[in-house]
């Protein structure tokens, strides 16, 4: 059988490699419909095998079948609502708009909404995103709104015959692709708080002054960036580690196992880079006020070293007869030399008195 027509697979050598273009759905809102056998690559699902399972009759050991739906397209909800023996719940799940995540099992279907990174080229530009999936052990039905790189991913891998080998596994692939997105993330973010330490604490180099502009910019975008990941993943760790939820046991350990390790993991991460961003913050916030200190220090020093010049000057500046130096050709000299005997006289008093 052909490929869809979005893989395009090109010879190069001895090997094959597959150029991908995005799908788009069609009229009835399907992106795709892959069929997957045991130990063979996958192939496009026919009409009749999608219509017989979607009506609920089982596949009977001929593999399984995921079957990816734009929930921007009308004809959705009603083919979701159509799906009477999936749960109301499930049916809701795949159909709501709210972008709150969730992990749930009724009647042995798995259902709920995961999070998920868009395209975007620069990692730290990345939006956080929801797509929605409900599961059995021979069928996996997902939705989304917004184009998902990961399940792209998956289902180029599945037409390559190296994809996951059940819908539980494809869902714990697609939660291992957004753990390792996080960790990307996470280290970048660590690599730029190491910039701003070494600008900060760099004890070789005490008198290059760092520029406090660009420090503070890359705080501020590490600490944005690292409180949007944390309202993501803390919701998802204490779903994946609730008591209450009960998974069917086809999915306890394909769907929670690895992935409930790497996102408690990936947050253990983010909590210690949130931690080392207020210290770093913190040691910005002292290293400004010490230099707006030495700042005003200096601009008070000059202040006192003048003010004895200014009143000597404010004084032969009066408009008064019988002006001290006022009739010799070197008044202006000797007026001079007064105020800088008394700005000497003054840093010498600063100077036992320990101001400066």
């Amino acid at each position: 059988m052909a490929l869809p027509s979005w893989i395009n697979p090109r010879q190069t050598g001895t090997q094959t490699r597959t150029q991908s273009v995005p799908p788009s759905s069609g009229p009835d809102g399907l992106v795709w419909a892959v069929h997957c056998r045991p130990d063979q690559p996958a192939i496009e699902a026919s009409p009749e095998l999608i219509a017989s399972r979607l009506a609920g009759r089982s596949l009977e050991g001929e593999g399984w079948l995921w079957l990816h739906l734009d929930a921007v397209s009308h004809a959705v909800p009603r083919r979701i609502e159509a799906l009477d023996w999936l749960p109301e719940e499930a049916r809701e799940a795949l159909t709501r708009h709210e972008a709150g995540l969730q992990l749930a099992a009724e009647e042995g279907v798995v259902f709920g909404t995961l999070p998920g990174f868009d395209g975007a080229m620069a990692e730290l530009e990345q939006e956080v995103f929801s797509w929605r999936f409900a599961l059995l052990p021979d069928l996996l039905i997902t939705t989304r709104r917004r184009p998902v790189p990961a399940l792209f991913t998956l289902v180029r891998a599945l037409y390559a015959g190296r994809g996951p080998e059940s819908p539980a596994d494809l869902v714990d692939s697609a939660l291992l692709s957004f753990a390792d997105g996080l960790r990307r993330d996470i280290a970048t973010l660590d690599d730029d708080l190491d910039r701003v330490e070494d600008g900060l604490l760099d004890v070789e180099d005490t008198r290059r002054e760092p520029d406090f502009g660009e420090v503070g910019s890359i705080l501020g975008r590490a600490r944005r960036r690292s409180t949007l990941l944390r309202r993501v993943i803390a919701p998802m760790d204490r779903i994946m580690h609730d008591d209450e939820l009960v998974l069917p046991e086809w999915a306890e350990d394909e769907l929670l196992d690895r992935s409930r390790r790497q996102l408690r993991a990936a947050l253990d991460d983010l909590l210690a880079l949130q931690d080392r961003a207020r210290s770093l913050q913190d040691e910005l916030a002292s290293r400004q006020a010490e230099e707006t200190n030495r700042r005003l220090y200096l601009v008070s020093v000059m202040t006192t070293l003048m003010l004895p010049a200014t009143f000597v000057t404010g004084f032969f500046g009066m408009n008064t007869g019988g002006m001290f130096l006022s009739s010799g050709h070197h008044g202006t000299w000797l007026a001079g030399l007064i105020c800088l005997l008394f700005m000497g006289l003054t840093w010498l008093f600063m100077k036992r008195a320990r101001l400066l």
